[in-house]
């Protein structure tokens, strides 16, 4: 006996009649964002722009290329200006303070991630209710905190500052990540002897190495921008970090109209935080990504 298959047939349609229909109403978004991106970039486009030029030339012919360029107005933004001085106090304090906050955070997120015992979910909250606390409030008491310790315009009283004012993010950014990542591989690295110290450095960070580059991007671009914490803890000149450099070259070159000199310290200024977003972006998707997906 045959069975036979009375169903109709379907006819399939050409590939070309499968594809979706484009859609017109993502043009104005596309639009949009086109127009925030030239908003964004042309600033920018013209200050390095103009740190090639003369002075004449920024005030007379602001929106012309250089006639000849002057790459002598970086090397005396470096020099003269003190940049580089202020280049090297802010690679100092923004790299001790990254270096403390990878670590503290990813420690502090990893055990509230993955350990339960008392008091789990009120630290957690704790840290993320100190992320919406405006640090202007606590600006004075600080200020005396920082003094009575004898760190008042030091290096490390500005990296514990600085790690402190990043910890809450890193922790809120990398817990949701270590819940995510997959525990049989921890179970696995305790039966073969490992420790609790030994799973956490050597399996379960280098797991966790997108969000940890993510994080460490975003809380580089807030660090090096930083400027309202050095401004009340670093009184020292000799000190100080890059964006209180730029606000006292901003006035000492004004009185002098050094505007080439200006525009050359601002580009160099932005040199590092464009180069890490350029470099590391895609590591910034990836990393967010994955922490979203559980």
């Amino acid at each position: 006996m045959t069975l036979v298959d009375e169903r109709p047939a379907v006819s399939v349609p050409p590939a070309a009649a499968r594809r979706p229909r484009r859609s017109y109403a993502v043009f104005p978004v596309h639009l949009a964002m086109l127009a925030w991106a030239v908003v964004t970039a042309l600033p920018l486009l013209w200050a390095v722009v103009s740190s090639f030029k003369t002075d004449t030339e920024i005030l007379n012919e602001p929106w012309s290329l250089p006639a000849s360029p002057q790459p002598g107005n970086w090397v005396r933004a470096w020099t003269e200006a003190n940049i580089g001085r202020y280049f090297l106090n802010s690679l100092i304090v923004v790299g001790g303070a990254l270096l403390l906050t990878m670590l503290l955070g990813s420690l502090v997120a990893y055990a509230l991630a993955r350990y339960e015992f008392r008091g789990n979910r009120f630290i957690y909250y704790t840290f993320v209710a100190a992320m919406f606390f405006p640090v202007f409030l606590a600006l004075v008491p600080l200020f005396f905190v920082v003094q009575r310790l004898g760190l008042l315009g030091t290096y490390p009283g500005l990296i514990l500052v600085y790690a402190a004012y990043a910890v809450p993010f890193t922790v809120f950014f990398l817990h949701s990540f270590f819940r995510t990542l997959p525990g049989e591989v921890a179970e696995a690295a305790f039966i073969d002897g490992c420790s609790h110290g030994a799973v956490f450095f050597r399996v379960m960070l280098p797991m966790a190495r997108p969000g940890l580059v993510a994080v460490g991007i975003f809380n580089f671009l807030g660090l090096w921008n930083q400027y309202l914490l050095p401004l009340v803890l670093n009184p020292d000149p000799d000190r100080y970090v890059l964006a209180q450099g730029l606000a006292a070259l901003s006035v000492s070159q004004g009185y002098r109209s050094d505007w080439s000199g200006l525009f050359a310290g601002l580009t160099i200024a932005m040199l590092p935080v464009l180069i890490a977003y350029v470099a590391f972006q895609r590591h910034i998707r990836a990393g967010m990504t994955a922490g979203a997906v559980k």
